[in-house]
């Protein structure tokens, strides 16, 4: 999501300026890429750049393309073949291994339902939501573009038409929280890109020490919402914490009164130095859906919180120890704050996409999971 909403910046602010803009898609994989399908950057007619499609060996023949589509006022898909050496249409030696297909759509503010107001419908409210893309490989094709936007339900519809015949692909998207692509079997050859876009990420961290500032920095800067909350006015103070969304004073009590609407995309971490305190908010957690609690301290203090909840009757089955990371972090080494900082929000990261934090060296398998094509 941070992507999208620095891309939706920059567009605002050409917007504002006048500027002509194209937003440049990734829609289509084939082998290995450094970016996926749903990769996106925005192009301003004075040739600046929002996002990334590619590790950077991309971004310069893109921007040709890109202002073409400006200046020619249409949609254009461009195949990049990385996997050769010797690839002469672009004159670089890219070596990723695979075929990146990449639909720049020229970016027409007249237009009610364009792209860039199909993804603003993202910030409105955070939540899961299905964004699908057409595009067609066939040469000369029309390039449709970003067709829709979906959530709860409820769809932006260019043609009515799309989404009556893609209703039980979405849901399957939706379903299994995974893109697919989907050949749609017409004149045009077209497909179509139903990218799941899940809800933006919510760290709540409790506590605001001086420990919590560098965990703060780096989890806003992948874009995470994050909130602290701590019971002592003279540190729940937003100066202390310039990056966080809110920062809240509050009772252990109160805790959930702010954090409504838990889903899988809420982190929690307890880090407050004050055991009654983080014993009273874990008892709390337990009982909602959140799938990471983390706890800082060492592995004496997380057992003797749970013979705590024994003592009161509550006896933490398998599931709710699963969602229990104590002591936090991966084993890295980490002493200092930063470093500790680096190590949780890793740990959260893997949670997040469900791996184990192992490093790539001993990975068999390729490092992107592929996307469906139905």
């Amino acid at each position: 999501m941070k992507e999208i909403s620095e891309i939706l910046k920059a567009y605002s602010e050409a917007k504002n300026s006048g500027k002509k803009t194209a937003l440049a898609t990734v829609v289509k994989v084939e082998g290995s890429s450094y970016r996926q399908p749903g990769a996106r950057m925005l192009v301003t007619e004075d040739g600046s750049l929002t996002g990334a499609i590619s590790g950077g060996c991309l971004e310069g023949d893109a921007l040709r393309k890109a202002l073409l589509s400006i200046n020619q006022q249409q949609n254009k898909l461009i195949t990049y073949n990385t996997s050769n050496d010797d690839d002469k249409e672009i004159g670089l030696q890219l070596g990723c291994n695979g075929i990146v297909h990449i639909l720049f759509e020229y970016i027409d503010d007249t237009v009610l339902n364009n792209p860039m107001h199909l993804l603003q419908q993202l910030e409105l409210e955070r939540k899961e939501a299905v964004i699908g893309t057409v595009f067609s490989l066939k040469r000369q094709a029309v390039q449709l573009g970003t067709m829709f936007f979906y959530r709860d339900n409820s769809a932006f519809l260019y043609q009515d038409e799309v989404a009556l015949r893609l209703d039980s692909d979405i849901k399957q998207v939706i379903k299994y929280k995974a893109s697919a692509v989907k050949k749609m079997e017409d004149d045009n050859q077209n497909e179509i890109l139903i990218e799941y876009v899940p809800s933006s990420v919510s760290l709540v961290i409790g506590g605001a020490g001086n420990d919590v500032q560098p965990l703060v920095k780096m989890a806003s800067l992948l874009g995470w919402e994050v909130t602290v909350i701590d019971g002592r006015a003279t540190h729940a103070v937003k100066n202390r914490f310039p990056d966080a969304k809110n920062v809240c004073m509050a009772k252990p009590e109160d805790f959930l009164e702010i954090n409504k609407n838990i889903d899988d995309h809420n982190f929690f971490v307890l880090m407050t130095h004050n055991y009654k305190y983080d014993l009273a908010v874990l008892q709390l957690l337990l009982e909602t859906s959140c799938r990471y609690i983390g706890i800082l301290g060492p592995k004496s203090k997380l057992n003797r919180m749970f013979d705590d909840l024994s003592n009161k009757g509550i006896e933490l089955n398998p599931k709710m120890l699963n969602r229990i990371y104590g002591p936090i972090g991966l084993d890295i080494g980490a002493e200092t704050s930063e470093e500790i900082a680096l190590s949780i929000v890793a740990e959260i990261k893997a949670v997040m996409n469900g791996k184990n934090g192992t490093s790539l060296k001993y990975k068999t398998d390729k490092i992107h999971s592929n996307i469906q094509i139905v």
